[in-house]
């Protein structure tokens, strides 16, 4: 399994990303070969007016790539456009109007939608009424549009990011001087692990941090592998104490590639003094933010005390909120968490038509061998209500119609 590993340490932007995955390309295919392909699928974006060019810069000591968008008067376009108000429905019309990959097509009207919804809880208002300010200028349509046809072309491996680092001091932006960061960056980083180190300047973009948050399945450190190839993709400023270089690292998995894997995060906490009955809502709380499990264990504390071992696991980006149920919920002082690597079946679910209603399945793999195929619960439960027969009778009449590989 091939995984790239996004560096956050000095921050993330747009242009960034995307000189970062271009150097991997162009790493693997060579400059021309990829700017060349490149630009080949930015053209079937109906989109006029702009050009863009890839540099060799040095920020700080180190060697990256810059990319930048320009309008047909060679100016930067957020500048120069930085009163074209797109609204969202304006853009994902610019991409069903495009000849592009339909899963290149999926992930940016998503990545807009999801930018749309950021935008809408910050100013108070509904995702039909947003228009967008900067993000919705050519250069950033260009910076999202390009990110996702660069993993397209680098055959969509799973990305794993650091923790982002996010700057301070303050912004110039649409709606004036505000602090960093900006308040669409703060509604789209929520639940992701951040910081703030170096001098003052804005090192996440609201662009930047919408597509850190879609591409990356965990958050964590440098994980276990073999690098292939590394690039750097630097940002417009200079930085006087850390390089403005957003870092990319492909790695080959060292793992058994007929297994999927991933990280998560272990929380767990001992508690002597509560009520057995009080454990359900939390264990509720839980898993409405996202916990992929919760569970009980019994132990014995010092005087051999009997108390209970409240344990959560959960994906890193949601283990803070996971960590405030528990604190808030709970009689408990305090919790610990570490990072865990994962290995697990591919699954997908499968909606199979039955005569007793759909039921979803979930189809697990190892490799290319079906292993199990097992109906969700609560369709057999609604099932079994509905028709008055037994969990046993529907589960034994539903197996007979997944007719898959």
């Amino acid at each position: 399994m091939r995984t790239i590993y996004i560096d956050a340490q000095a921050g993330v932007a747009g242009d960034m990303m995307v000189a970062a995955l271009f150097s991997l390309l162009a790493s693997a295919v060579g400059d021309e070969t990829a700017e060349r392909k490149f630009r080949d699928e930015l053209a079937k974006i109906p989109l006029l007016g702009y050009r863009i060019e890839f540099k060799n810069e040095i920020r700080g000591g180190i060697f990256g790539r810059a990319f930048s968008v320009y309008d047909e008067c060679s100016h930067l376009s957020g500048e120069s456009h930085g009163n074209v108000h797109r609204n969202f429905h304006d853009i994902e019309k610019i991409f069903l109007n495009s000849s592009l990959d339909m899963r290149v097509i999926r992930e940016c009207i998503h990545a807009f939608a999801v930018l749309a919804e950021a935008e809408a809880k910050v100013h108070g208002t509904t995702v039909d009424k947003v228009h967008f300010h900067e993000v919705g200028a050519v250069d950033s349509i260009i910076d999202i549009a390009g990110t996702f046809i660069l993993m397209d072309q680098l055959k969509w491996p799973r990305v794993i990011s650091s923790n982002i680092n996010v700057g301070s001091g303050t912004v110039k932006c649409a709606h004036g001087i505000l602090p960093v960061p900006a308040p669409a960056t703060l509604e789209l980083i929520k639940g992701l692990p951040v910081f703030s180190m170096g001098e003052e300047m804005e090192r996440a973009t609201p662009t930047g941090a919408l597509l850190i948050k879609l591409l990356s399945s965990a958050f964590s450190p440098m994980p276990r592998g073999k690098v292939v190839f590394a690039g750097y993709g630097v940002g417009k400023k200079e930085s006087g104490d850390i390089p403005n270089a957003l870092r990319a690292v492909i790695m080959e998995s060292q793992e058994d590639s007929s297994r999927d894997n991933d990280f998560c995060v272990i929380i767990e906490t001992n508690i002597d003094d509560m009520s057995p009955q009080d454990y359900l809502p939390v264990m509720d709380k839980l898993f409405e933010c996202g916990a992929l499990d919760v569970w009980m264990e019994p132990i014995y504390m010092k005087k051999n005390r009997p108390a209970e071992k409240l344990c959560c696991i959960t994906r890193p980006e949601n283990k803070d909120s996971a960590v405030d149920i528990i604190l808030r919920h709970t009689t408990t002082q305090g919790v610990r968490h570490h990072i865990v690597s994962r290995d697990k079946l591919f699954w997908r679910i499968e909606e199979i038509n039955t005569p007793l209603g759909t039921v979803r399945m979930k189809i697990s793999k190892l490799g290319d061998k079906v292993l199990r195929v097992t109906p969700e619960h609560d369709d057999l439960k609604r099932i079994s209500a509905r028709n008055d027969m037994t969990l046993n009778e529907v589960r034994a009449t539903v197996a007979d119609y997944y007719k898959g590989e």
